[in-house]
């Protein structure tokens, strides 16, 4: 029997400074809106989608970093969109930055959630990847401090059976690092969904700006082609309050092929069927996991961190 998913991703414009969650929860009920009258039943927003990319900025007071961060999802300023999926029956994808306590400390994760066509909370991921630095670069453009902010996540990359599909989530620079993929591929993942940031320059080297979009798409791609599975990639870009962040908010399909592609750093819908036995069809012959991996050779993956050599 056909599978068959109607879903889209939700790119978001600049988010200022001044902009404050409620307006922001608008714009997302908005997209949300939009995707359920073009049919969608899953929608991905982005990476941090309720408040700007606050790692840009060098912070001492931890007050001052704290107000960035959800102590509750939903909470108050969120319910709305909660309570707006489960009148259209539409499940999505959102990311945000969590402060919770664990073992009587408090802890601060980069947190995305998988909620269902009735509002409920369903999955949670917290970015294992972390970019960028933790001390003060003061001659930077702009600061990357994602290190300092932020713990590692602690629960590894899941997976989660919803609206018919096995859904994985991962968030931004993890979409870089093909081991995000595969562990999520060995579960049988059919979508991956992940929110990104991504600045438009490379504050530790000059790096020509289209490199930043080509490497974002071949990354999506071949983790897309190599898991056979779907990808749902959803950016926050544009400049917000003068800083750049690259769009490209993509739908890739298990070939490795772009089936949709937002055109503006703006609030932008982009929306496909997902044909979920594409997936299956390529992991019962090139990507037969059981077949052809050969698990004795890749020992190093995880026995080792860095790269180095020894002959």
């Amino acid at each position: 029997m056909p599978r068959k998913l109607r879903a889209a991703v939700a790119q978001l414009g600049p988010i200022h400074l001044a902009d404050n969650r409620e307006a922001v929860v608008k714009r997302l009920i908005a997209l949300l809106r939009e995707a359920h009258g073009n049919g969608a039943r899953f929608v991905v927003f982005p990476e941090l989608a309720l408040t700007t990319f606050f790692p840009r900025w060098w912070m001492t007071d931890q007050g001052e970093i704290d107000r960035y961060f959800e102590r509750e999802m939903p909470g108050p300023e969120t319910r709305p969109l909660f309570d707006i999926a489960k009148e259209l029956g539409v499940g999505f994808y959102l990311g945000y930055a969590e402060l919770t306590e664990e073992n009587g400390k408090q802890r601060h994760y980069n947190t995305s959630i998988l909620v269902d066509p009735v509002g409920k909370i369903v999955g949670r991921y917290r970015k294992i990847h972390l970019p960028g630095h933790s001390e003060h670069l003061p001659d930077a453009p702009f600061q990357h401090l994602e290190k300092r902010y932020f713990d590692v996540g602690n629960e590894g990359f899941n997976v989660w059976r919803m609206q018919d599909a096995v859904i994985g989530m991962c968030i931004c620079n993890d979409r870089r690092w093909p081991e995000a993929y595969r562990v999520m591929g060995l579960q049988g993942v059919e979508i991956v969904a992940l929110g990104y940031n991504t600045p438009t320059m490379n504050i530790h080297h000059r790096e020509p700006e289209h490199l930043r979009m080509f490497h974002h798409l071949l990354s999506l791609q071949a983790g897309a082609y190599q898991n056979a599975a779907w990808v749902l990639a959803s950016a926050k870009c544009g400049a917000e309050d003068g800083f750049a962040m690259i769009g490209g908010s993509a739908i890739v399909a298990p070939t490795g092929e772009i089936a949709a592609q937002a055109l503006t750093e703006d609030d932008e819908l982009i929306a496909t069927t997902l044909d979920l036995e594409l997936g299956d069809y390529l992991r019962r012959t090139v990507f037969n996991f059981d077949k052809h991996r050969r698990t004795e050779h890749y020992g190093l993956i995880t026995g080792r961190t860095g790269a180095r050599t020894e002959v």
